[in-house]
């Protein structure tokens, strides 16, 4: 007859309650949140690299959209602003909250989009694509704005007339007229750069814009600049350079172009 092995029996040494210190939270320097659409491929992507800077944390919350860009689809997006907001962080400081979406913010208009954000957040600072844009032109010294769009021609005339409307002039617009969002993020670099420079081509011109957070222009914007000799922006660019200085991040990007050279606008 065989012994059974003996099998030492198992321990577990309980250390108890181990010391720990609390460090500066990721985004000491700002802490900025984001409204993303549901259906947006580009903006995470482009605020990682915008918003590359020490002490400085980005948190989004998705809020749902359709993937058809028309006028009922934007207004149906007004009530959920507010909701989505409120589960960025809760319970803990933002300086900055962003939402991402400039035709919903042109239908809709910048003050109820503010309202919806500060139902959950009051008196938090906030910031649009259309907001962003606004202060870049004014920081840029520009007023008369060649626009480049996705949507479809009467969203891409009404935003035209909304910019025109805060005194600004549109002498040259364009669009892709890429009406389901998902196939807008999907629109090249190059066939972005191509149209920026043909739009900076058209007399009067001062500044180029190019409208929709699906559209990816970040990593072209300085590459544009240099070949067209004029300002170019984005709802993306913009709109994390307003998010740095509205909470008061004021450090030079010279690879981002000549926005992100320009120090801090009037908060919202």
């Amino acid at each position: 007859m065989i012994a059974a092995s003996r099998v030492p029996a198992e321990t577990t040494t309980d250390l108890g309650i181990l010391p720990s210190e609390l460090a500066p939270r990721i985004g000491a320097r700002a802490t900025i949140g984001l409204v993303v659409l549901a259906t947006d491929q580009t903006l995470e992507h482009e605020f990682r690299t915008l918003l590359g800077l020490p002490g400085v944390a980005f948190y989004e919350a998705r809020l749902f959209s359709d993937f058809d860009i028309t006028s009922e689809t934007l207004r149906a997006i007004g009530p959920r602003i507010a909701p989505c907001t409120d589960l960025i962080l809760p319970g803990l400081p933002i300086d900055v909250v962003a939402f991402g979406c400039t035709s919903a913010t042109m239908t809709l208009g910048e003050d109820y989009v503010f309202d919806e954000i500060r139902k959950v957040r009051p008196g938090v600072a906030c910031t649009t694509p259309v907001t962003a844009a606004l202060a870049a032109f004014k920081a840029l010294g520009v007023r008369r704005i060649g626009l480049l769009t996705p949507y479809a021609p009467s969203i891409n005339t009404g935003l035209a007339r909304y910019f025109e409307s805060r005194g600004l002039e549109v002498p040259a617009r364009a669009t892709f007229n890429r009406q389901d969002d998902r196939e807008a993020a999907l629109i090249s670099v190059p066939s972005i750069e191509a149209a920026a420079e043909r739009l900076a081509a058209e007399p009067g011109v001062e500044a180029v814009f190019v409208s929709c957070t699906s559209l990816r222009v970040a990593e072209a914007v300085a590459r544009i600049e240099a070949r067209s000799g004029i300002p170019v922006t984005s709802s993306n660019h913009a709109m994390a350079w307003h998010c740095l200085r509205l909470a008061g991040v004021n450090d030079a990007r010279p690879d981002a172009g000549r926005l992100f050279a320009l120090s801090s606008p009037t908060s919202a």
